[in-house]
């Protein structure tokens, strides 16, 4: 089973290359594929119109590299939460409503969410 990794990072440094795979160093918690995957056809539109970076704050994207790294900033957390939230309310999964409670928590503490693709 291919899962996506999503966790809160306690420092964000502008510039820096997060290409190293660490998920134990944000405290990621799993998502599974295919609801990641059903997630980006549906909301396609509304993933688009959400700001982040891809690997480094150099390089500004669109929603999420699906296999590569997200970096999701705090300005953005918000849009992402609604359109997982609108995805919950199809799955009522245990590991979006995880995703979720991660994501309030980064919003209270305005922390970047990173995203380890595929």
């Amino acid at each position: 089973m291919s899962t996506h990794e999503f966790g809160i990072m306690d420092s964000f440094e502008e510039n820096k290359w997060y290409s190293a795979y660490e998920p134990q160093k944000y405290n990621c918690i799993s998502v599974n594929d295919v609801i990641i995957e059903d997630l980006i056809i549906r909301f396609d539109k509304e993933l688009r119109a959400i700001k982040t970076y891809h690997i480094v704050s150099t390089q500004v994207g669109k929603g999420l590299d699906y296999t590569g790294v997200t970096i999701i900033p705090p300005e953005s957390l918000n849009q992402f939460r609604d359109v997982l939230s609108k995805a919950n309310s199809r799955y009522q999964s245990p590991e979006l409503q995880a995703l979720l409670e991660m994501l309030t928590e980064a919003i209270k503490l305005g922390k970047h969410l990173i995203h380890y693709g595929i």
